[in-house]
């Protein structure tokens, strides 16, 4: 199938970027990552620069890869990344528009490629906790219903792609960090620095540049992990109950 790529360059942090068209003969079983594979491999044998973006695993569990394709996080697909995302669900001819996501607290590297350290510096703003483990502990020996460990693992699926920021008007992170909080603060042994916790990455994250959360839901619909919205609203929680306490 032929299709065409029409694909953000940008050659650093501070030069001006632009689209640049590529036509492309791609296989319909080729991923998103492969294609540009292809595409690179091209620009290489002419001497051009090949197109810089993301990726690891190429699984849908790293996290790394991810652009907007036809201004959709991830592209068309719900609950699917970039590297999981086949060529066979666009149409012969179609023409894709890649571009990098848009944030302040993300600024575009090269082309495709943002800086996303601002989610490592929100995780290491909450720490460590405090519980003393010891020798590994004894099955079943800290309760936890089923519905606590199946909210706490549907938080921890967070890939930290940074799909909730592009997706989002506000260009907010609240999805990002309400599962960072709620996966760790729903277990027992999160809750000792559940409050201090939740306030130290609120705040990290409004210093790094993030927009205000105001619900509007876009975060969650392009989530490929569909991480649920309450978590948010648990974030809330646990940032007003620690800013009162911490008072």
């Amino acid at each position: 199938m032929r299709i065409t790529l029409k694909v953000w360059r940008q050659t650093g942090r501070s030069d001006a970027g632009r689209f640049v068209s590529y036509p492309v003969e791609a296989d319909p079983d080729m991923s998103m990552l492969e294609c540009i594979d292809v595409l690179n491999e091209q620009l290489i044998e002419k001497g051009e620069v090949p197109i810089a973006f993301e990726h690891d695993c190429r699984e849908g569990i790293c996290g790394s890869c991810g652009f907007m394709i036809n201004g959709v996080a991830h592209g068309p697909l719900p609950a699917t990344t970039v590297c999981q995302l086949s060529m066979r669900h666009f149409k012969e001819g179609q023409e894709l528009v890649l571009e990098p996501w848009r944030a302040k607290a993300f600024p575009v590297l090269k082309d495709l490629v943002v800086d996303r350290l601002s989610f490592d510096r929100i995780i290491a703003s909450g720490g460590y906790i405090s519980v003393s483990t010891g020798s590994a502990p004894d099955g079943n020996a800290i309760p936890v219903s089923k519905e606590e460990s199946d909210r706490a693992m549907d938080a921890a699926a967070c890939i930290g792609c940074g799909a909730c920021v592009a997706a989002c008007p506000n260009a907010s992170a609240a999805l990002f960090t309400g599962a960072k909080i709620a996966h760790l603060g729903i277990l027992p042994q999160g809750r000792p620095e559940r409050d201090r916790r939740a306030v130290h990455m609120v705040t990290q994250m409004n210093e790094e540049g993030f927009g205000g959360c105001t619900n509007i839901g876009e975060c969650t619909g392009v989530c490929p992990k569909e991480i649920p919205l309450e978590v948010i609203a648990a974030m809330n929680r646990d940032y007003l109950v620690g800013s009162w306490r911490e008072r």
